[in-house]
């Protein structure tokens, strides 16, 4: 008994026509940062980021607590591969730009698929989900976003000042 004797050759045909058609095909790749950031090379690079960023429009109650946060720093571990990143770390930087207020210091750090990047922040800071956000007085840790905030992250991060802040 004979199961499809016709369709065999027919069908190595496709499958060696299919396997070499994919092989000849040029991979896209893009190439992720890992490492510190500066958040101007960051928007300039990737325009995922660059069009949450300019889509993102922070209301006046946001901009008000970000003002909260002067003198603060700010370190933020993200994935540019991480939708949640996507979303939150243009976000960020609007809020920064268009509040206008006069943080110690904001520090990027894009982590690699395995959340790792050269200068060992991951480690430092104890990264397990992209993106944290944390918030810094000198040293001292205030609070940290992880992923994404439950009210706002100007409102999220504000809540972690103390009350005489």
């Amino acid at each position: 008994m004979k199961m499809f004797p016709r369709s065999i050759p027919i069908l190595l045909i496709y499958a060696v026509l299919w396997v070499s058609g994919c092989a000849s095909q040029p991979k896209q790749h893009f190439e992720y940062a890992s490492g510190q950031i500066q958040s101007q090379d960051l928007l300039n690079k990737n325009t995922v980021f660059a069009k949450e960023y300019a889509a993102y429009q922070p209301t006046e109650v946001e901009l008000a607590a970000m003002q909260r946060l002067a003198g603060k720093s700010i370190i933020v571990l993200f994935g540019e591969w991480c939708h949640d990143s996507e979303r939150e770390v243009p976000r960020l930087l609007k809020l920064i730009d268009s509040a206008g207020v006069s943080l110690a210091s904001v520090e990027l750090y894009a982590v690699d698929f395995k959340k790792q990047e050269p200068s060992g922040s991951h480690e430092r800071y104890g990264l397990q989900y992209t993106p944290t956000i944390i918030l810094l007085d000198n040293q001292t840790q205030l609070g940290r976003i992880i992923e994404r905030p439950v009210v706002s992250l100007a409102e999220d991060l504000a809540g972690f000042l103390p009350e005489s802040s």
